[in-house]
């Protein structure tokens, strides 16, 4: 796997040790609207869900995108992928919003949910960037245009970002 890629799973690792089914639904206060531990896990399930399926329709049409990223989204993608700033504030599109919790799942479960999606789509950025090159060749849909490594760092900026509210629970809880 990608050493980007292997690090963000790494985290994801490290922040769901030791949670059993219970502990996996809690929410950083007991009256909160906001998501528990699994909720934020399965939205970056569907992040990563959601890039493979824009990149298996870019590489389908075997070409790069000839977007070009407009001021703001250079700026968005400087501050992201550069910096590591993620920008805060922002609901997640409805596409990438987790349901609602039917069946809870372990900690354990969840780092292997998790491993199983950052494996494909590491195997697709490497099919994509054998195929485009390292220039910008698919765009993300606020970002615009990225390069393979813009898509990494994304995911784990994006993954770090939620990993902090994870550990936010964890704190609240005592866990």
């Amino acid at each position: 796997m990608d050493p980007i890629l292997q690090q963000l799973y790494n985290e994801i690792a490290g922040s769901l040790k030791d949670l059993d089914s219970t502990q996996t639904q809690l929410t950083p206060s007991e009256f909160s609207e906001k998501w528990s531990i699994q909720q934020i896990v399965q939205h970056l399930c569907l992040t990563y869900a959601f890039t493979e399926t824009a990149f298996e329709a870019r590489l389908s049409k075997g070409t790069p995108t000839r977007a070009k990223p407009t001021l703001r989204q250079r700026i968005g993608q400087y501050f992201l992928t550069t910096l590591g700033i993620f920008p805060s504030g922002r609901g997640a599109p409805a596409r990438v919003a987790p349901p609602q919790i039917v069946s809870p799942v372990c900690g354990r479960d969840l780092v292997q949910y998790s491993a199983e999606h950052l494996t494909r789509i590491d195997r697709i950025f490497s099919e994509a960037e054998a195929l485009f090159g390292t220039g910008r060749c698919i765009s993300h849909m606020i970002l615009g245009p990225l390069s393979i490594h813009q898509w990494r760092r994304f995911h784990l900026i994006h993954g770090r970002h939620h990993l902090k509210q994870i550990r936010a629970i964890r704190v609240a809880h005592r866990l």
